[in-house]
C-alpha cells in the first residue's frame, strides 16, 4: 500500500510524506475491504469446514483427526475393474433375456436411449455362463466365480446400482470423485482428509495398477483443490515401488539426513511466513520418502507370507498380478494404510464377451476371495470395508460390427449394474436391489454412485454432508448436493 502512495505521488507531484490516511483510504478502500472480507472468511470457514468438529488443532495435514460418529470401518480397499464387468453374465442371471435372444428389446424398455456401438433395436443377448445359487444365503454367481462363490456369505451384492456417465474415462472420474470431469478430489482424498493417517512410515492412500491402464488416469486419484499430500501415490508393480526411493552411489544415510534436515528448515521458515499449505505438503513428502526407502522394501518383500498364504492368492512374489496386489494391499492395512486402490483394467467386452469374463475372472476371482478369507481370518474383516465394481454396466443388446471386428460382445450401461461390498460394518450374506427381467432398468432400491459414496463416508465416520472444503466461493463435498446413505445394507 505504502509503495501504491508513493507511486501516486510521483504521478501526481505530490511529497510522498504529505499523503495523508484519508487520501490512503479514498483510494484504497477496496483492498482493505477486500483484506477485511477474506479475514471473515477465512474466521468462518475454520469455525464450521472441516470435518471434525472440536478436534485438537492438528499438527500437520495428516494427523489423526475424529470422526463426526463411531466408524464401523477404519480402512478401505477398493478393487476397482474398470472397464465396467458383465453384470448380466456374472451376477445378474436374467433367464427371460435367453428368451429374447435374437430380437428386439420392446421399445417401450429402451426409452428412446441412444448406445455408442449399437443400434437401440440390437437383438437381445442372453447369459453367456451357468448360473448356480450359493451358500446359505443362496446368491446367484456365474460359473467363471467359484472362488467368490466359496465367500457369498461374505458379501453385500448391490444389483441397482446406476451411473450419470456413459463413457470410461468420466464414469471412472465421477464414481471416484463424484464428478465427471477432472479437477476434484477423489474418494481416498477425502477420506485422509477427513481422518488424517494412521502411519508415518507409509503414505495414507495408495494406488496400484494391474491391468492394461487406466481410462480415467490420475485424476482418479487426485486430490484435485485438496492440499497435494492428499493425493494418491502410485506404487509400481516391479521394480522400486516408487520411482528415485533408492538413495544414489556416494550418498550415506547421515549425509541424507542432514540434506533433510537443512531442506526441511528452510522450508518451515517458509511455511510459518507465507502459509500455504503445498509447503507443508512438500515437507511431508520429504519426511515420507526418506522413510519409505526402509519402509517401501519391507512391504514389498512377500517372501516373508506363508507358502499356504500364496497359494491362497495364487500370487508369484516375484511376478506382477492382481493377486500380488491384493496382499500387498492386506500387508499396507496392517501397516496403517488408510485407503488403498487396485485398478484391474481391461474388462471392456465390446467384443467376446465370454472370452473376456473368462480371462478375467481367472486373473481375479481366486484372488479377491482369498483377501476376504485372510482378513477375516486375522480379525481384520469387521473394521475393514472391501469395495468390487466398475464404472458402469453392459447392455442386455449384443454388439456385433464386422467393420470394427467385433462379435458376441456387450456396450456401455450406465442404466444398471452390480457391485458388491464386504466387511466394514455392511450386512453379510444379502442381495440388494434388482433390475427388471431384461436386466435393462432398476426395478427395486436404486443405488446411485452419489449414494455409494454416501454410504462408504458413514461406514468411516464421516457424514457426507458436513465433509466440505471452502473453494472457489463454496463448501465443495465428494457427492456435491446429491447422496443419501444406503441404510438397508448397515449392520
Amino acid at each position: 500500500m505504502a509503495h501504491q502512495c508513493e507511486r501516486r505521488g510521483r504521478q501526481t507531484g505530490e511529497a510522498p510524506l504529505e499523503i495523508t490516511r484519508r487520501h490512503f483510504f479514498r483510494e484504497c478502500g477496496v483492498g482493505v475491504g477486500k483484506i477485511a472480507l477474506a479475514s471473515l472468511l477465512t474466521e468462518a470457514f475454520s469455525r464450521s469446514a472441516h470435518a471434525a468438529p472440536a478436534a485438537p488443532k492438528a499438527a500437520g495435514p495428516l494427523s489423526l483427526k475424529r470422526p463426526h460418529f463411531a466408524p464401523k470401518a477404519k480402512r478401505v480397499i477398493h478393487l476397482f475393474m474398470s472397464g465396467a464387468p458383465s453384470q448380466l453374465d456374472l451376477f445378474d442371471y436374467k433367464p427371460k433375456l435367453k428368451e429374447y435372444e435374437g430380437k428386439s428389446i420392446p421399445p417401450e424398455v429402451i426409452g428412446g436411449q441412444r448406445y455408442a456401438f449399437i443400434r437401440s433395436d440390437a437383438a437381445a443377448l442372453g447369459p453367456q455362463f451357468k448360473f448356480a445359487k450359493h451358500g446359505q444365503s443362496g446368491a446367484e454367481l456365474s460359473e467363471v466365480m467359484p472362488h467368490l462363490a466359496g465367500v457369498v456369505d461374505d458379501i453385500c451384492i448391490i444389483k441397482s446400482v446406476k451411473t450419470d456417465q456413459f463413457n470410461h474415462a468420466p464414469a471412472q472420474i465421477f464414481f471416484n470423485t463424484g464428478f465427471g470431469q477432472p479437477g476434484r478430489p477423489s474418494m481416498g482424498s477425502w477420506v485422509t482428509y477427513g481422518l488424517g493417517a494412521e502411519t508415518s512410515e507409509l503414505p495414507a492412500f495408495i494406488v496400484m495398477s494391474t491391468g492394461a491402464g487406466i481410462s480415467g488416469g490420475a485424476a482418479n486419484w487426485s486430490s484435485g483443490f485438496l492440499p497435494t499430500v492428499h493425493t494418491g501415490v502410485r506404487f509400481r508393480n516391479q521394480g522400486d515401488p516408487i520411482l528415485n526411493v533408492t538413495s544414489p552411489a556416494g550418498v550415506d544415510a547421515q549425509a541424507q539426513r542432514e540434506s533433510l534436515d537443512l531442506i526441511g528448515s528452510l522450508n518451515r521458515r517458509r511455511l510459518e511466513r507465507d502459509g500455504d499449505p503445498e509447503i507443508g505438503t512438500r515437507i511431508a513428502s520429504y519426511e515420507l520418502a526418506y522413510r519409505l526407502q526402509t519402509s517401501a522394501p519391507e512391504l514389498m518383500d512377500l517372501g516373508k507370507e506363508s507358502k499356504e498364504t500364496l497359494e491362497m492368492y495364487g500370487a508369484d512374489p516375484a511376478k506382477p498380478s492382481f493377486a500380488r496386489a491384493c496382499l500387498l494391499a492386506r500387508r499396507m492395512l496392517e501397516r496403517g494404510v488408510r485407503f488403498v486402490n487396485i485398478y484391474h483394467e481391461g474388462w471392456d467386452a465390446h467384443s467376446d464377451v465370454v472370452g473376456n469374463l473368462r480371462g478375467n475372472c481367472a486373473a481375479t476371482d481366486r484372488a479377491c476371495a482369498a483377501l476376504l478369507k485372510d482378513l477375516k481370518a486375522r480379525g481384520m474383516l469387521d473394521d475393514t470395508l472391501v469395495i468390487w465394481g466398475g464404472e458402469f454396466g453392459r447392455t442386455p443388446m449384443v454388439e456385433t460390427n464386422t467393420a470394427l471386428g467385433r462379435s458376441k460382445g456387450r456396450d456401455h450401461h450406465p442404466q444398471a449394474y452390480t457391485m458388491w461390498l464386504a466387511g466394514g460394518g455392511v450386512k453379510p450374506g444379502i442381495t440388494y436391489g434388482a433390475t427388471d427381467e431384461l436386466g435393462f432398468n432398476v426395478a427395486e432400491n436404486p443405488v446411485h454412485v452419489h449414494d455409494l459414496q454416501a454410504t462408504i463416508l458413514h461406514l468411516l465416520g464421516l457424514d457426507h454432508e458436513r465433509l466440505t472444503y471452502q473453494y472457489q466461493g463454496r463448501a465443495f463435498r465428494l457427492t456435491d448436493v446429491h447422496g443419501h446413505v444406503v441404510k438397508d445394507i448397515l449392520k
